[in-house]
């Protein structure tokens, strides 16, 4: 079992590179244990350094996101999640600089024309088996982590 920290949960991962490099601050909103913990196991064999923050729901996911000392490169967002939905985040929060994937088992055309709609960058389906899990979250990151919304590549010093 996988407990949740109050706040956030993190986890450090050099993934190959050097380890003079800016990690890649990525925020899960999933409130399944077993897909985030799934999540990590997948993002530790992508080739990136990174530094997971996940929040559980909604709204402790908007509470993240308000803390001016959390700037994640990424958001990955679930929609189906407790007391406050990832449309419901989308809402509240529209990400102006941080792109945000959802990744949600939803595979509705209205969930994907709704979150495209309230500002999320791309929307993915959670694949059922776990080559295409694997292959789905570590595309993810190698799209968005570093980029602007606009697409511009940000550059760390």
């Amino acid at each position: 079992m996988v407990t949740f920290p109050l706040r956030f949960e993190t986890s450090d991962r050099a993934g190959g590179q050097t380890s003079n490099m800016e990690p890649v601050h990525i925020l899960l909103v999933e409130d399944c244990a077993g897909d985030a913990l799934l999540m990590q196991q997948v993002l530790a064999s992508c080739p990136v350094a990174y530094k997971l923050h996940i929040a559980r729901d909604g709204e402790q996911a908007l509470q993240m996101l308000a803390d001016p000392n959390l700037k994640p490169d990424l958001i990955i967002l679930d929609l189906n999640l407790p007391r406050i939905t990832g449309l419901g985040v989308l809402e509240r929060y529209y990400p102006r600089d941080i792109p945000v994937v959802v990744f949600s088992a939803s595979s509705m055309q209205t969930d994907k024309e709704f979150a495209l709609a309230l500002g999320a960058s791309e929307y993915i389906p959670k694949p059922v088996d776990l080559p295409a899990f694997t292959d789905a979250v570590c595309g993810i990151v190698n799209k968005w982590a570093g980029r602007k919304r606009s697409g511009a590549l940000i550059l760390r010093r």
